[in-house]
């Protein structure tokens, strides 16, 4: 029994880090594509509305990044297949 806990500890562990550190990549990403945008639209107004429908094509898809890691977090958390192994 012990070790079903420690499992599930170092399992809440890890859905912290990769729930964390998805959501810091995340938002560095969108900030750099932010700030790279403003400058380009600075240097070339013209080609502002080629570089904002990229910017959020980028952006959908850095979110999905993080949000396909939310999933893997959520099933860890949910329904965690290292108890199965562990139990049997």
């Amino acid at each position: 029994m012990e070790l079903i806990s420690h499992v599930q500890g170092l399992t809440a562990i890890a859905i912290g880090i990769i729930i964390g550190l998805g959501a810091l990549g995340a938002c560095l990403g969108i900030a750099i594509m932010g700030s790279k945008f403003l400058e380009s639209a600075a240097r070339q107004p013209e080609l502002i509305p080629v570089l904002q429908g990229r910017m959020f094509l980028l952006a959908g898809l850095i979110d999905a990044a993080f949000i396909i890691g939310l999933a893997i977090a959520l099933f860890f958390g949910v329904s965690n297949p290292l108890l199965n192994a562990l139990r049997s």
